[in-house]
């Protein structure tokens, strides 16, 4: 996709023909007629400042008195109308409708706003004429005239209904919110920042945001405006926030009363000039519309050389949003009470590239699962049997009218691995994230390889005897380190449960285990320049109830490690997670894709969290792959003997990019 496209002068003119509505001062005949070659609308003009009309040779020029701006615009087509004081009245052009003062109009019947009204008028009437007589018909009046309303109604109806907008206002100012949750909002009352679009590959616009930056210009909806059409204004980006654009009226300058946050994928954000291409009025706000009497040469000024959207924003939006996965397609899927099988789902709904999977025996469709369609939890129909993966075989023996499997194609590829040669084998010994307890990095063996790459792993102390607990991770996985991955990075390892030897030190388990460290070297230590930085704010799924998508912060950066926070929660239900996964989102998403955001828990609820929010949390997670384990985080940090072990200094938290050695191992 194009970047950010660059305003030039010449275009820039072209683009404000036919599109806005100005407020000027004393104009001359001449310049009337200038102006009209535009083709644009005086719409200020003819109702809130001092004009002179110039209409047909057969009339003169006059003075009109200005239109008091407490009266409102009203659009009756072919209606004229006189103050209660008998002064001039108002008058609706029409062929566009624009409401102005009477006198302001041309011809001697006052019927149009601009001679090129009065052109196109006559163009479209002879054409309508022509058109009838050659279907038989008689011809018809072109403009329909609306009943008659007299104008002293008209105003009491608008006084009442400003008063009413005036209570409104006071009522939502004196209302405090119990409910919903504001982005921009949380933003700015806590300054804070929002990881970038660009961070997030699998997200919609994740791979073509281009230079969408502050600065850039777009053409929005004109809210500070008593016109009764929508109109539009330009408005620049003051801050982003993922998706969200914090917007301040061009005009404003250091003004930020009507700053407004907005979706810049919304269907109300257009590149500049798209109000030309479509025939929609530029009009400006209402509290600046007398600070400039030349709107025209001020916007000129404005954007030469800024910048605005691609012309084809908009559709890029619609394309990054168009998922492959469709309703009914059959996947295998982890099967969440036994980490260690798959299962046969179907594709129930997708929603934002996040699919709800209803196991295929659930009759009453109860029985579910969400993830995202690029997680490594799901595959093809046959992947289970292909790898050696344990599978549970369905009870239903024939397809279901309508389902079909999902094409192989549609799901994430792992990379290719060679295991010819040195490899991973039963046994070994490594740390890696507990997909039951996802805040912990846990001790645990391989305890089975698969093929393509595909590991079976174990957490040491809390293994089920069958083996029901086991769960797959792939060589290439970020979410398996080498012994003493942990121990470098200053994070918190979790021994086995029962381990009575504390402070855990690996060389002493691997000697009493009599088992050996998978080679470091087979771990993947590929890390992305993902753009991350503590502090920042984001969308995440909360992976122990997986159908949830919460308020969420990066609180630690390891490599291509993130530590992610809810908002709200105890630091305990944090997780660890990659900043390659499709589980992170930016901020904005779930309005842009009609999910549902879960808000940070209320400050009320937050000093009974100790109690009641730990119990909330956890029936939560019980409802995850399965029974969310209690591990123990007692183990403090120590470094291990230097006699045994030497280490490379790993990334800080603020160090999130760039490749590092986990450890050197030297032998005893």
């Amino acid at each position: 996709m194009e970047n950010t496209k660059d305003l030039a002068f010449d275009t820039f003119c072209k683009l404000l023909q036919h599109t806005f509505i100005s407020q000027t001062e004393h104009t001359s005949r001449a310049e009337r007629k200038r102006r009209d070659s535009f083709g644009m609308f005086d719409g200020y003009d003819s109702c809130s400042e001092d004009t002179s009309s110039s209409s047909s040779s057969e009339e003169s020029e006059e003075e009109v008195a200005p239109l008091p701006s407490s009266l409102p615009i009203i659009k009756n087509n072919g209606q004229v109308y006189t103050y209660p004081d008998g002064k001039s009245g108002m008058a609706t052009c029409e062929m566009c409708g624009m409401v102005g003062v009477r006198d302001a109009f041309y011809s001697k019947t006052k019927r149009f706003c601009s001679v090129s009204c009065s052109r196109s008028y006559s163009s479209n009437s002879k054409k309508a004429s022509i058109l009838a007589r050659l279907q038989g018909k008689p011809p018809t009046k072109k403009a329909k005239v609306l009943q008659k309303q007299p104008l002293v109604a008209k105003l009491a109806a608008y006084a009442q209904y400003q008063a009413t907008l005036q209570n409104q206002a006071k009522t939502k100012a004196a209302a405090v919110p119990v409910e919903g949750f504001s982005w921009g909002n949380y933003i700015n009352s806590n300054s804070f920042t929002a990881a970038p679009v660009t961070c997030f590959k699998h997200a919609p616009m994740g791979t073509c945001w281009g230079d969408i930056s502050e600065g850039v210009r777009v053409e929005v909806p004109n809210t500070d405006c008593s016109l009764p059409t929508k109109v539009f204004w330009i408005a620049g980006i003051v801050k982003l926030a993922g998706y969200n654009a914090l917007l301040r009226y061009e005009g404003f300058e250091n003004d930020s009363s009507l700053d407004f946050w907005c979706n810049v994928c919304g269907s109300d954000i257009h590149p500049v000039g798209w109000c030309a291409t479509s025939g929609k009025p530029l009009v400006p706000p209402r509290t600046i519309q007398h600070k400039y009497t030349n709107w025209k040469a001020f916007l000129v000024k404005r954007l030469t050389g800024a910048k605005t959207l691609p012309p084809d924003f908009s559709q890029k939006v619609s394309e990054s949003m168009q998922y492959p996965f469709k309703t009914s397609m059959r996947v295998e899927v982890v099967d969440k009470t036994h980490l260690c099988r798959t299962r046969v789902a179907v594709v129930e709904s997708v929603i934002g590239g996040r699919l709800r999977l209803v196991y295929e025996e659930s009759e009453d469709k109860t029985d579910d699962f969400w993830c995202h369609m690029y997680s490594p939890l799901i595959h093809h129909i046959g992947w289970s049997r292909s790898i050696g993966h344990r599978f549970k075989r369905s009870d239903i023996t024939k397809k279901q009218d309508g389902h079909f499997d999902a094409p192989s194609h549609l799901f994430m590829k792992v990379k290719e691995v060679d295991a010819a040669g040195e490899w991973f084998k039963e046994g070994m010994k490594l740390e890696a994230i507990d997909p039951l307890n996802l805040s912990a990095i846990c001790v645990a063996t391989i305890r089975k390889v698969l093929a393509d790459g595909y590991l079976m792993i174990g957490i040491d102390g809390s293994e089920a005897a069958d083996g029901s607990d086991w769960f797959c991770y792939h060589a290439t996985s970020p979410s398996i380190f080498p012994v003493g991955f942990c121990e470098i990075n200053m994070i918190e390892l979790t021994p086995p449960r029962g381990y009575a030897k504390l402070p855990f030190k690996w060389f002493d388990y691997l000697r009493e285990t009599d088992s050996i460290a998978a080679p470091v070297k087979l771990f993947n230590k590929e890390v992305p320049n993902h753009g991350f930085h503590v502090g920042m704010k984001l969308e995440a799924v909360d992976l122990m109830e997986p159908r949830l998508v919460c308020v969420a912060t990066v609180t630690r950066i390891i490599h291509r490690l993130l530590r992610i926070h809810f908002d709200g929660w105890e630091d305990e239900y944090d997780q660890w997670v990659d900043c390659e996964s499709p589980d992170l989102y930016p901020v904005g998403w779930c309005q842009l894709t009609g999910y549902q955001l879960q808000p940070p828990a209320p400050q009320s609820s937050r000093d009974s969290q100790s109690s009641s929010s730990k119990q909330k949390k956890k029936a939560k997670s019980q409802q995850y792959k399965g029974h969310k384990k209690m591990s123990s985080l007692q183990l403090k940090e120590e470094l291990l003997d230097g006699e045994e072990y030497s280490f490379l200094q790993g990334a800080s938290d603020q160090e999130s990019n760039g490749s590092a050695s986990y450890y050197i191992k030297q032998e005893p």
